[in-house]
C-alpha cells in the first residue's frame, strides 16, 4: 500500500488497499465500535427526541477498561467530583462520535467493494474520500492507535524493545499493525494538507 494521496482531478483523498489490508482495517474499526458501544448504556429508542437530546445521565466514573480510560481521560485529575460531572455531560456524546467515526471507515471500505466476508486473495480496493470524510477517518485512526498502544503497552522511547522482537512474535506483529495505522494516519494528514 502506498498510503493516502490527493487525487489530481477530483481533489479527493484516495488510497489503494489489498484485500488483507482492507479486512484488517475493517476488523480494527469493528472491534473499536464494539468496545465503545458495549460499555455504554444504551438508552431506549422510544424516548422523545428532545428528552434524548437533553439526557445527561452519562457515566460519572472513569471506565475500567484501560483502552476506554485512555480514550476518555479524566478532565480534572485532582477533582473527582468535577471530573464526574464533566464525564456525565460529555462521555456519551464522545463515545457516540468515536463509534460513528469507526463506522465511517467500515462503510467506506464496503462502499469501495470490500465484501462482508473476504474469501479471495489478491483483491485490491480503491477508497476515495472527500475532505470531510477523510478528516473523520483521521480522527478514528487516532482512536485506533491509542487503543492498540494501550493494549500493547507502547510507551515513548521504547522502539528498541519492539524492533528487538523476532518477526514471528505475536506482539511484534501487533506492533507492526500499530505502526501501519500510524503510517495510514500520517499519509492521510499529508494528503489533506496538499
Amino acid at each position: 500500500m502506498s498510503g493516502f494521496a490527493r487525487h489530481r482531478r477530483s481533489g479527493n483523498i484516495i488510497a489503494n488497499f489489498t484485500g488483507f489490508e482492507a479486512e484488517l482495517l475493517r476488523s480494527l474499526a469493528s472491534q473499536l465500535v464494539e468496545l465503545l458501544r458495549n460499555e455504554a448504556a444504551v438508552p431506549s429508542d422510544d424516548r422523545d427526541p428532545f428528552e434524548a437530546l437533553m439526557d445527561f445521565s452519562g457515566p460519572t466514573t472513569a471506565p475500567e477498561d484501560p483502552v476506554l480510560a485512555r480514550l476518555f481521560p479524566s478532565a480534572y485529575v485532582d477533582d473527582e467530583e468535577a471530573a464526574g460531572e464533566f464525564r456525565r455531560f460529555t462521555e456519551s456524546t464522545l463515545r457516540d462520535g468515536k463509534a460513528r467515526a469507526a463506522v465511517a471507515i467500515i462503510d467506506g471500505l464496503e462502499e469501495a467493494g470490500l465484501p462482508p466476508e473476504l474469501t479471495e486473495d489478491g483483491l485490491h480496493f480503491d477508497v476515495e474520500l472527500d475532505e470531510a470524510t477523510a478528516e473523520v477517518w483521521m480522527r478514528s485512526f487516532t482512536d485506533l492507535r491509542l487503543a492498540l498502544a494501550t493494549r500493547l503497552g507502547v510507551e515513548d522511547g521504547d522502539e528498541e524493545k519492539w524492533y528487538a522482537l523476532p518477526d514471528e512474535d505475536p506482539e511484534a506483529q501487533a506492533h507492526d499493525i500499530y505502526e501501519w495505522v500510524g503510517y495510514l494516519q500520517e499519509t492521510l494528514v499529508q494528503a489533506l494538507m496538499d
